[in-house]
């Protein structure tokens, strides 16, 4: 059997093969390790025919989507995921053929609804359901406690006791456990009861994952990342330095509009002299009757950068083809010491205006 367990950080992925027949898996994959998958894969000479996630991930962003439409091969989930990109849905104890290797599926759920771990031969791949002495938690979205206790004691710790645990996170860089040992010393399954189980998992109080809202979005609806979106975003657009429009600015080039893209608050307490507010909220609604001229060089600003990516792709794709990005944005600006001008509330180009947003 191939089989080779890639760290990320906390999380850990596997890649598991039939080498007879040259056909292949993956297990729980990081987006960052795409390139690293396939050179695995590449190495042991196997085609990967199936991406797996053991449950809907909260804590990182799950690269099964993406690799699953460069390499061709059908996204694994339990039945009940949420992702509307699944291709293949397995139910409890459905049995998935990878080459001549036999994949059991185990619906455990409990730290998520969807939430399987995956039976092969010596060994099961646990997900975030039974960790290296811990186990997944309960309280993110679809998280229960008494789930969890009747997943862990009335099926996954029935496995033999020889039978090797290979989590999808571990972070004292430990390889693997087996059923038996976490039994003897897991102190989260030292809780027989299920009353004492759920007091003890209510009880953690553990702090939230950093990417929690956006890595659920992101998993559960197939979207982009935030930084996928700033990403073509900024593939598809030109920069120029705050230096570049300095110089251009003091030497009276009349050629350019510098568009901020702040709120009017932020941008009456201190903007680039000369420019012309429009919130990225109202862009599309008022980009024709603000921005007549699409032939006009337009240097759209935030406050770092990122929001006026955004915005000076969309305008492209509204017709604007010389808009570009303030490189660095106002924080880079100020840091050049240029000059800042500030607007009395009431001021501005939108002051008084009586929008109209009927579309």
């Amino acid at each position: 059997m191939v089989f080779e367990q890639v760290a990320t950080g906390g999380c850990r992925s596997y890649l598991i093969g039939c080498a007879e027949t040259c056909v292949g898996a993956l297990i729980d994959p990081h987006l960052s390790q795409l390139d690293h998958y396939r050179a695995l894969a590449g190495r042991q000479g196997v085609r990967i025919a199936y991406v797996i996630d053991t449950h809907t991930h909260a804590d990182h962003f799950s690269g099964a989507q993406r690799i699953s439409r460069e390499l061709g091969a059908p996204v694994v989930m339990h039945w009940t995921s949420p992702a509307p990109f699944v291709d293949l849905r397995l139910d409890d104890g459905d049995v998935l053929m990878v080459g001549k290797l036999r994949i059991q599926a185990l619906h455990t759920p409990g730290h998520t609804a969807d939430s399987m771990c995956l039976v092969l031969e010596d060994r099961v791949f646990t997900g975030d359901t039974l960790l290296i002495g811990g186990t997944g938690r309960t309280d993110l979205p679809t998280g229960d406690p008494v789930k969890l206790y009747e997943s862990l004691f009335e099926k996954l710790l029935r496995l033999p006791p020889e039978t090797l645990v290979y989590p999808a996170h571990d972070y004292k860089d430990r390889s693997n456990s087996t059923i038996g040992e976490e039994i003897a010393s897991n102190p989260r399954l030292q809780a027989k009861d299920e009353a004492s189980f759920v007091a003890m998992m209510n009880a953690l109080n553990l702090s939230m994952p950093t990417h929690l809202t956006e890595a659920l979005r992101t998993n559960m609806s197939g979207g982009k990342t935030v930084s996928q979106l700033l990403t073509d975003a900024g593939s598809r657009i030109a920069f120029i330095s705050p230096a570049e429009l300095g110089r251009r600015l003091a030497a009276g080039a009349n050629d350019l509009l510098v568009l901020d893209v702040r709120e009017a608050e932020a941008w009456r307490a201190g903007h680039i002299p000369g420019s012309q507010n429009l919130p990225r909220g109202q862009l599309e609604l008022r980009v024709n009757k603000e921005l007549p001229d699409p032939t006009r060089r337009i240097v759209v600003a935030c406050e770092v950068g990122m929001v006026s990516t955004l915005a000076a792709a969309t305008l492209r794709e509204l017709g604007f083809p010389r808009a570009v990005g303030l490189d660095g944005g106002l924080k880079a600006w100020r840091e050049l010491s240029l000059p800042l001008e500030e607007s009395k509330p009431g001021e501005g180009p939108f002051a008084g205006a009586d929008f109209d947003f009927t579309i």
